[in-house]
């Protein structure tokens, strides 16, 4: 007679506890593993982060610099250092990443909104007729290292904007004043709600509707469905309506 048959209790009990041996040493397997390609994705996760923080901030000195080295300089019908940074803090705040510009000029404000959307990973799409500024103003959007946010189209933008497809979140309108009613009237639809669209030399005060945008600011303000402001900030003016609901 085995002693497996004298002592049965015994063996399944030693049975047992080699079982239960083999569980803990495969289960310390198993989460050692674990806790490596934990370690692994943690530090590769870290490293990405780093990386395109450290991009950010290079881009930023990058634009910082070239701004400030142009900051006296900016001329035809470009817009103010101030200006620039209301559609900025804009874009920001609302996280938009749709971006229509209708006059391009040489740049100082697709610069601002570029580097906006850099911030919320967006695109800009400029428009400008003039092929001297628009020559200008890819050199100056290469020079300040923001032209992979930009998509710049030479062209009459009283044909290109009813032809664009959209959809925008935010509008910026700098171009012939006695046309910024048919071009809101081209961009509304593709305006998507909470969008916002903005323009250039218009102010709530009367006397300050100049350059034949007095129209535009009727009809705007005639729309119940957009909710319009006037930036006090800047001197040349900036409308600033936010679309509520389709309709």
């Amino acid at each position: 007679m085995g002693a497996e048959s004298v002592f049965p209790q015994y063996f399944h009990c030693s049975n047992i506890k080699i079982g239960v041996l083999k569980m803990i040493r495969k289960t310390k397997f198993i989460l050692l593993f674990f806790c490596l390609c934990v370690l692994v994705f943690t530090r590769g996760i870290g490293s990405c982060l780093s990386s395109k923080l450290e991009k950010a901030q290079n881009l930023d000195e990058k634009v910082r610099s070239f701004l400030d080295s142009r900051r006296y300089s900016w001329r035809d019908m470009n817009v103010s250092e101030s200006d620039g940074k209301v559609l900025y803090d804009i874009i920001v705040k609302n996280n938009y990443t749709k971006a229509l510009e209708i006059g391009t000029s040489t740049g100082h404000s697709g610069i601002w909104i570029a580097w906006a959307l850099s911030k919320t990973g967006g695109k800009l799409i400029t428009v400008e007729i003039n092929e001297g500024r628009y020559r200008e103003a890819l050199e100056n959007f290469e020079e300040a290292g923001l032209s992979d946010y930009i998509d710049a189209r030479l062209a009459d933008a009283h044909e290109l904007v009813p032809e664009l497809k959209g959809p925008f979140d935010f509008v910026f309108c700098d171009a012939d004043k006695g046309w910024y009613k048919n071009y809101l009237i081209a961009v509304l639809p593709k305006l998507e709600v909470g969008g916002c669209f903005t323009a250039h030399n218009v102010s709530a005060r009367r006397g300050r509707r100049q350059y034949g945008v007095g129209g535009f600011v009727d009809y705007l303000e005639s729309l119940s469905y957009m909710e319009t402001t006037y930036d006090s900030s800047s001197w040349s003016g900036i409308s600033i309506s936010y679309k509520r609901a389709k309709k």
